[in-house]
């Protein structure tokens, strides 16, 4: 069976303070028309990117408390 799009099969489900923080921005600034359900995958893409910089950056590890 095929994964909804925007969602992967290894993290569905699995939202850290990041993820859950991009979603509630979403529904705020999005006036509705955003559904972060849909956008799950962009999202994930997203944040994961802003980990690997802050890493890159900092030289530190993102604690697990906000990354899954």
């Amino acid at each position: 069976m095929n994964a909804p799009q925007g969602n992967t099969p290894t993290n569905a489900g699995q939202e850290d303070y990041l993820d859950k923080g991009v979603d509630a921005a979403e529904k705020k600034f999005g006036q509705g028309k955003v559904d972060p359900a849909k956008e799950r995958g962009m999202n994930e893409k997203v944040t994961d990117k802003a980990r690997g910089m802050f890493e890159k950056a900092t030289g530190k590890d993102v604690p697990d408390k906000f990354s899954n």
